[in-house]
């Protein structure tokens, strides 16, 4: 048996080898060199050590962001995450330091030597924020009755699909890992097939039998812990409940007492009193609280560095660069020929599917898009341009190889005009072959300029060319819902969270996924390229080699590329301010702190 009793040391491992940025000619006198950002990044790792804090204190950041659920387990959108992944845990966690998996609500875990069987060893110190005890009782509950309940839309599903295929039918076929208690703090996994990502998978949150079992009972589990509910009534085992929620105002979190983890000397943490984050209307709302001193920490956009930068003596605080990131922003279209269930009609007007399903529209587009405009007006030199569907700061599972769709109008032009679409009434509107307008609707969610203003280029490319728009930004629940339930869309310009592990893409990638959002919830893959890509994350989910899985995303890369569902915009640089007043913060690749080891030094 593999034993991983172990806490993984914090020092500099492989993953800083990164590739962090793109050609730097690409980003303008503002961005830094791969090798500065590299290997201070990597120094900042390797020689951190956490200091004894001290109690009390409040971390206030302001934020667009708001919650749309309380329900964590069904939510889909990072802005309740970001909320609530205060309160919840799962038996894993990844390292803010060196990306490596620790240990969380379990303390130690073994696997057989096929990859297939694990047992979980639970703390037995651990109480939910009602103060009952958390036992393997919990775990069963979340991956038996809520995960692999097809009644409720888990979000975390498709982290846990065991998809493989059947050696007589060749059809693809899907099994759940069995989870069994064991004893009170004993759980014990049995997967179908192997996983790489799967100790890093079992991070996924974990909820409390004992108050939701009820609801699960009488079918009212997606109901319950919504956004209406007295955030009291949310319990979970994380270091901080919510104590107060007031909507487009704040949102407050308190330290939870009974935290199991502690420090060095035996102190309990969080060091931190209260959390808050104060509800803005825009970005520049943000900034503004930020240079008033009502918060502490700030994400900075491009446009704002060479305004923050000469503050920071005087603030008080300092800026750090930590290369492109995870997450990636692109426009799409809606390519879904289904029906809506309610009225019987198309969800997609069948001409305009028509032109969003075919490839050299998508490939028009992409020519028509001027990244270099976005990074240098909208991100102000600090961006990156982005041609694959995984983030250089992915290291080597990014793909620098890939197709590119470089700005040019007149070849965007070139292909329009050999697909007979032509502007024949002079009104700079293009025609299709059949004589029909093409024009359709674009929207990106209101309030983040940044994004806002990136469609704004996007829109001007699309008129260059001959394509009509009627661009609009929407309130964020709105484009979400529409993006998953209601489906009515024709164009959104969106972005979608990344990691250093590209399996935790397959919600988005696989046809039968929910987050598939040009086409989701496919039965059967609707192209031989979605059926490609459907493979290769699968079998690339079951690869434990980590070079023959670099190469199977490679190849998913190259075909995303070829195909564009999505076409991609900018990478943004991850710049962060933070206040001179917290101990336990350094920046590294993969995060600023742990929240619950920081502490304030001016109290």
């Amino acid at each position: 048996m593999k034993n991983t009793r172990l806490w993984s040391k914090l020092g500099l491992i492989s993953l800083l080898t990164t590739c962090l940025l793109v050609a730097s000619a690409c980003l303008g006198d503002g961005a830094p060199s791969e090798d500065s950002v590299v290997e201070q990044l990597g120094k900042n790792a390797n020689e951190f050590e956490y200091a004894i804090g001290k109690h009390g204190g409040t971390l206030t950041s302001a934020t667009i962001s708001e919650p749309l659920t309380f329900n964590l387990a069904i939510s889909t959108d990072a802005s309740s995450s970001n909320v609530l992944g205060y309160l919840f845990e799962g038996l894993t966690e990844t390292s803010w330091l060196t990306n490596e998996v620790e240990p969380a609500l379990a303390e130690s875990w073994e696997s057989s030597e096929d990859g297939l069987t694990w047992t979980f060893h639970l703390r037995q110190d651990v109480r939910w924020h009602d103060g009952e005890p958390f036992t393997a009782d919990d775990v069963d509950f979340t991956f038996n009755r809520i995960i692999y309940n097809h009644d409720i839309p888990a979000s975390s599903r498709p982290s846990f699909h065991f998809r493989h295929r059947d050696e007589e039918s060749g059809v693809w076929q899907e099994a759940p890992m069995t989870v069994t208690a064991l004893d009170e703090f004993t759980i014990r996994c049995v997967l179908p097939v192997p996983f790489a990502p799967f100790l890093r998978s079992m991070g996924t949150s974990i909820y409390p039998r004992h108050i939701l079992e009820q609801y699960v009972d009488d079918g009212t589990f997606t109901e319950v812990w919504d956004i209406e509910t007295d955030p009291a009534e949310i319990i979970g085992t994380g270091p901080f409940t919510i104590e107060e929620y007031v909507p487009t105002q704040r949102v407050v979190m308190r330290r939870n007492p009974s935290y199991w983890l502690k420090d060095e000397a035996g102190n309990s943490l969080p060091y931190l009193e209260e959390i808050v984050h104060i509800i803005v209307p825009e970005l520049e709302d943000e900034l503004a609280s930020f240079k008033a001193g009502e918060s502490d920490a700030h994400g900075v956009a491009g446009k704002e560095l060479a305004d923050l930068e000469p503050l920071q003596e005087e603030g008080n605080f300092t800026i750090s660069k930590r290369g492109p990131a995870f997450g990636t922003t692109f426009l799409v279209f809606n390519m879904n020929p289904n029906t809506d269930p309610d009225s019987g009609e198309p969800i997609v007007d069948p001409t305009k599917l028509d032109w969003f399903q075919n490839v050299q529209f998508r490939q028009a587009v992409a020519h028509s898009i001027d990244k270099a405009a976005i990074i240098d007006e909208v991100q102000h030199g600090l961006g990156y341009p982005q041609w694959s569907s995984i983030s250089p700061a992915a290291g080597d599972f990014h793909n620098p190889d890939v197709q590119r769709y470089e700005y040019d109008l007149d070849k965007a032009n070139e292909i329009l005009d050999d697909m007979g679409w032509e502007d024949s009434n002079g009104d700079g509107v293009r025609e299709d072959s059949d004589g029909n307008e093409i024009r359709f609707s674009m929207v990106t969610n209101k309030g983040n300029t940044v994004r806002e203003d990136a469609a704004d280029i996007v829109f001007q490319g699309l008129r260059d060319i001959g394509i009509g728009v009627d661009y609009e930004a929407i309130g964020f629940d709105l484009l979400v819902s529409q993006l998953t339930s209601s489906y009515d869309w024709e164009a959104i310009i969106i972005g979608f969270t990344g990691s250093s592990e590209p399996h935790y893409g397959i919600s988005l990638w696989h046809s039968s996924e929910n987050l598939h959002m040009w086409y989701p919830n496919q039965a059967q893959p609707a192209t031989e390229w979605e059926a490609q890509i459907d493979e290769i994350y699968v079998t690339a989910s079951q690869e434990l080699d980590h070079d023959k899985r670099v190469q199977l995303y490679h190849q998913a890369q190259e075909i995303v590329a070829e195909n564009l569902p999505l076409v991609y915009l900018t990478l943004s640089e991850r710049i962060s301010a933070v206040r001179n007043v917290f101990g336990n913060s350094v920046p590294t690749l993969y995060g600023i702190w742990d929240i619950r080891y920081l502490y304030r030094t001016d109290e």
